[in-house]
This record gives C-alpha cells, sequence and structure tokens, in this order.
C-alpha cells in the first residue's frame, strides 16, 4: 500500500522505515479500521468525545483533581503552542517524554500528537545511560520531563522542558500566556505518531515506529470487541504510560469512548485496592502479580466496584484466575500483546473465557502457530506464535525487522500450542526475555551492568521462576580472584545495578560460582543454567559448575 502525502516536515520517520518487503502484511478487515487518509489521532480522541459528550465531562482523575474533556483540550492546546512557539518544534520532530502517569504527562503526549510530533515516551525509571541511548536512537529535538525525573536527563543534548516545579521557565508557567486554541496538524493517517521503545535481547532498545491510524486501531480491536467499554466507566491501572500497554488502556480507550481514567503515580497492592474503592474504578489494566497481591492482602471486597478486569505483561495461570474469580466473582480478561503491535491481540471475555488459555485472535487480527520454516502447525503442537492484523512491527533503522517479520506475519518470539477451537496456550518464551511482574527484563541489558562492576570476571542472566512475580532475574557471577562471594557482596552487586539502570531490572537472586558453563567454542550453556534455577536448594558461593 504506497503511503500518502505525510505532514511532516522533519522526515526522519519515514526515512528510517523498515522496506515494504520487510514489513508486516497488514489487514483491514473490519469497517471500523477503514480510516481516512487525514488523520491526527489527538483531534479524533478530544474532540470526538467533546462532540458526543460536551466538553464538562469528566476525562482525566487523580486523588485530588478532576480535568475535564474540555480542560484537557485547552490545556494541551497550550502545550502545542508552547512546543511550536518557544520550542520551534516542527511536524516530524521527535518528541521524548518521561514522566509518571499524571494529567499533565497525558496533556503533554496530546501536544506533541496536535503539533504533527512524534512522541517518543519513556519509562520514568529508566537511568541515564538508557535515556541516553533512546536519545541516540531517536533523535528528539526535545525532552519534556517531570521535573522530579530531571537528574538522569543527559546534558549535551537536546533542550529539556521540565513541568510541575515552580521555575518560571516550567512548561505550565509557560503556558500562563498562551491562548487555549490550537489548529492540530493536518498529519497523516499513516504518518508516524509515536516511537515505542522494546527491550531487545541483546539489550540495546529497538524504537517501534506506529502511525495515527494504529493508535485507533488498537481501540477498535481489542477495546471495542472484548473490553467493551461503557462511557460511564472510570479505568486505573498500574502500567505506566510510557509503555503502550499502559498508554491504550489508560489513556487511548478510556478517551476513545468517552469514559475517564483515574491516574497513580504509584500504587502498591493496597493503595491499588483502596483506590479502585475511593473512586469508583470499573475498569482495572494491571499484570497478574497484582491480582494475586490483592487477594493476599485481604482487599477483596474492596474490588467489587470493578466491572472489568484486563491482565497482560506475562503469563496468568489457570490457578490465578480461578483463585480470583473465587474471591471476587470478577473474571479476568487475560490477553497478549507487544509493544511491536501496539497493545492486545489475543484475548477473550466473560462466556469466551477459558481458565489457562490466552484466548482467540481478537476481531481484526489472525493468528497461527508456525514451525521454523514458517508452516502452519497442527493443533495441539507447539510452535512460534505469529500475528498480522491493522498494526504490526516497523522498527527504526534496525536489523532485527528480519528477524520478528516473517512471510508477512509478526513472529512475537513466543512458543504457543493452539486448540481445535482456536484458543491459544501459552508454552514458554523463546528467547531471553525474562517477564517479571508485566515488566520485560533483557538478561544481557543486565550481563552489562553487572560487568561494568569492578569485582566482576563474568556473568549470565537467566529467568528463575517465581510464585509472585512469574519469573525474577537470577544472575550467576564470577568474581575476580580473591573477591569473595557472600551475602554483602550480593546486596553491593544489587545496589551498583540499580544505579546504573532501572531499578525492576536488577537481579534479585545473585548465585556465585568459580565458573560458566560453556560450549567448546565458548559460547555461555543458558540452558544449564536454567536448569539449575529450577532446583529448591541452590548454595551461594559454591562452584555449582563442575
Amino acid at each position: 500500500m504506497p503511503l500518502s502525502r505525510s505532514a511532516h516536515v522533519d522526515t526522519f520517520c519515514r526515512d528510517h522505515l523498515p522496506p515494504p518487503e520487510q514489513q508486516p502484511e497488514f489487514l483491514f478487515e473490519l469497517p471500523e479500521l477503514r480510516y481516512p487518509e487525514r488523520l491526527n489521532c489527538a483531534e479524533r480522541l478530544l474532540e470526538d468525545a467533546i462532540r458526543r459528550f460536551g466538553p464538562d465531562r469528566p476525562c482525566l482523575r487523580t486523588a485530588t483533581e478532576t480535568w475535564s474533556y474540555g480542560e484537557l483540550a485547552r490545556r494541551s492546546n497550550r502545550i502545542a503552542r508552547v512546543l511550536t512557539e518557544d520550542f520551534g518544534v516542527r511536524p516530524g520532530n521527535r518528541v521524548m517524554l518521561r514522566g509518571p502517569n499524571n494529567p499533565w504527562t497525558v496533556a503533554a503526549w496530546m501536544a506533541v500528537v496536535k503539533a504533527g510530533g512524534v512522541a517518543v515516551t519513556v519509562m520514568p525509571l529508566l537511568r541515564a545511560r538508557e535515556i541516553a541511548e533512546l536519545v541516540e536512537i531517536t533523535r528528539p529535538s526535545l525532552i519534556i520531563t517531570d521535573h522530579r525525573f530531571a537528574e538522569d536527563v543527559p546534558t549535551g543534548g537536546p533542550p529539556t522542558l521540565e513541568y510541575g516545579s515552580d521555575a518560571s521557565t516550567d512548561l505550565l508557567a509557560r503556558c500562563e500566556s498562551k491562548e487555549d486554541s490550537f489548529d492540530c496538524v493536518d498529519t497523516a493517517a499513516d504518518d508516524v505518531v509515536l516511537l515505542a521503545p522494546t527491550s531487545g535481547t541483546t539489550g540495546r532498545p529497538k524504537a517501534t515506529m506506529h502511525y495515527h491510524r494504529d493508535v485507533l486501531a488498537c481501540a477498535d480491536t481489542f477495546a471495542r470487541h472484548v473490553l467493551k467499554p461503557e462511557p460511564d466507566d472510570v479505568f486505573t491501572g498500574t502500567p505506566p504510560i510510557g509503555f503502550t500497554f499502559g498508554l491504550g488502556g489508560l489513556v487511548v480507550f478510556p478517551l476513545h469512548f468517552g469514559a475517564s481514567t483515574l491516574l497513580l503515580e504509584r500504587a502498591t497492592p493496597d493503595e491499588l485496592a483502596q483506590a479502585i474503592a475511593d473512586h469508583g474504578v470499573t475498569v482495572l489494566f494491571t499484570a497478574p502479580t497484582a491480582y494475586k497481591a490483592m487477594l493476599a492482602a485481604g482487599k477483596a471486597d474492596a474490588l467489587a466496584g470493578l466491572r472489568r478486569c484486563v491482565s497482560a505483561g506475562e503469563h496468568l495461570p489457570a490457578s490465578t484466575w480461578e483463585h480470583f474469580h473465587q474471591a471476587t466473582g470478577l473474571r479476568i480478561i487475560n490477553g497478549i500483546g507487544g509493544t511491536e503491535l501496539l497493545h492486545i491481540f489475543i484475548s477473550a471475555a466473560d462466556d469466551d473465557i477459558r481458565p489457562g488459555a490466552t484466548g482467540r485472535a481478537v476481531p481484526g487480527f489472525r493468528a497461527a502457530v508456525l514451525d521454523d520454516d514458517g508452516s502452519p502447525v497442527p493443533d495441539g503442537v507447539p510452535g512460534r506464535l505469529a500475528v498480522k492484523g491493522p498494526t504490526g512491527c516497523r522498527y527504526l533503522a534496525d536489523e532485527r525487522q528480519r528477524h520478528y517479520v516473517r512471510h508477512g506475519w509478526n513472529v512475537t518470539g513466543d512458543t504457543y500450542v493452539r486448540d481445535a477451537d482456536g484458543y491459544f496456550w501459552f508454552q514458554a518464551r523463546d528467547d531471553d526475555m525474562i517477564i517479571s511482574s508485566g515488566y520485560n527484563i533483557a538478561g544481557p541489558e543486565v550481563e552489562a551492568a553487572l560487568l561494568d562492576h569492578a569485582d566482576v570476571a563474568e556473568t549470565a542472566v537467566v529467568g528463575a521462576p517465581d510464585p509472585e512475580r512469574g519469573a525474577v532475574v537470577c544472575a550467576f557471577v564470577v568474581l575476580r580472584p580473591g573477591v569473595p562471594g557472600d551475602p554483602a557482596k550480593a546486596a553491593e552487586l544489587q545496589a551498583f545495578v540499580k544505579s546504573v539502570i532501572a531499578p525492576y531490572k536488577y537481579p534479585r537472586r545473585i548465585e556465585f560460582v568459580s565458573e560458566l558453563p560453556k560450549t567448546p567454542s565458548g559460547k555461555i550453556q543458558r540452558y544449564r543454567l536454567r536448569e539449575l534455577v529450577g532446583e529448591q536448594e541452590m548454595r551461594s558461593g559454591d562452584a555449582l559448575i563442575p
């Protein structure tokens, strides 16, 4: 399909799209997926709701305030004026956004999109070297950050605009002098609007490119046909809106259907359950870990007002589903999605749920289980999960595009079995990605951080099964001669990793060994380490590898 006339004067994104032959096949079989050629998704999300429900409808909620749709429109218009008038942002420029789940982060995202920019969303927990790497990859012209998270923003690069402080140069102060109106840039439906970072198994992040139409497509597939939001719903959840899981579930879906969302900057299981009860939340997005933790904390009664519960980011065991259903009467909607396809593409709800299964292909998508040659395997036989639909993988100038997209399919890196009724059952990951409490953690990235410590000679990282988090990062470490491998050293290494990469990536288990198992050519045999972490007892400090 040829691309439309772009509104971007900065052509960086189109210049770095994968060639057509490396992109997946895209499907627009549902009538609601046939979008007009000109489309600005921020304008659609806001203005459609205002036309249907009026500007005073509640939109973004916190513990202390509520913004209406009209207020979000006016504030995002002012920010768009700051970006274009004060910082010279032009259509196609990348703008990096770093902040917690709060209304100003959402308003900044909307403003970038209205101005025809390309939002580069990053998690607030990322450290300086992780952010610097994303800056190098995406080349933003501006970084917008919550002032509390400005410390790790690299210096010497693009200008930084902080928000939430008392400074006269703060974004909020700049907005005071701007008008409420802004003419959204007339972007093409296939102009890039989002560069979503995703960890690679090599540790180097990839930037996944999504169009304006893709943002609406994730709402017009999973949300419309499986979640089925209602205008009076109140959404909330734990995923950061720097993740596409959070961006969709906490921003795009509620706004697309005229609902509101409660934004929580942080929430322990107790705090999350209490917020659900206090604010009348009806739709919850979180990981299996959080559902288990709320029950363990005795918070089942606080969840009585929920209508929908969505789980993604890690495998949802049948036992967790059954326990939650027995305690609350609620049926968790399981799903698998990915940054490469923006959001959930396999799921099931209500009477279609089979506990333990991920679900069936969401309307608008097709899914298959393939062998290594790209041919479908019979039902009941494990193989590689492959998906195609209205969204798909477009890595920004990255050779790994060739591995993710094959024969027109997005090959996700998961091993699945499909049954005769079309339900997909998760078996395992195919790569070195560790999924812990809903976070994707690349083992090689943790290894690189550990190797920066002067006392670490060699290391290898694998995932260790964990009943609470699904998996945790387990590091096998060979120390330099003469350095004792004791609990104090383990704690020191854990603190060191937290200081150089996002804290959630640190190894919760460290096993000191005299050597790592290797092939004759010197490659580490990670499968042997995975066998070891499955044992009940591991002797820290001993030579576990003969």
